[in-house]
């Protein structure tokens, strides 16, 4: 199975270490994306999940998919009580993305994130038809 190897410089490049994207025959993995060199950097964590969800996205997008190909999820939390329960602006953000076609999703909280203003992070899983 061939495998595809891509930054997305221009969507959101990854670090030294790892690849933003990596697509063995029609199913794309996504690196842990997060908030770091946008606006929302160290702020609010709905700010912070709207710019991951915009990247996963635009990521996807840029692969020939759309939101509802997205079928699995890790969100890492540094406080999940910023997100627990889902309600509100946080449901109202993810409804925007994913308008009732959920991905499988899982909570987690860490202790901490690479960037110190950073409070998520999200690994995602596409297939592409």
């Amino acid at each position: 199975m061939k495998k595809t190897r891509n930054n997305h410089e221009d969507i959101y490049p990854a670090g030294p270490t790892y690849i933003r994207t990596v697509k063995a025959g029609d199913t794309l993995y996504i690196s842990g994306t997060t908030a770091r060199y946008s606006d929302s950097d160290g702020g609010p964590p709905m700010a912070q999940l709207r710019t991951v969800l915009d990247r996963i996205t635009r990521i996807v997008a840029a692969e020939g998919g759309k939101p509802s190909d997205i079928v699995a999820m890790t969100t890492y939390l540094t406080n999940i009580a910023d997100f627990w329960p889902i309600e509100g602006e946080q449901k109202e953000i993810w409804d925007e993305y994913f308008q009732g076609e959920w991905p499988t999703n899982a909570y987690v909280e860490v202790s901490a994130l690479a960037d110190p203003g950073l409070s998520v992070e999200i690994t995602a899983t596409a297939v592409l038809d």
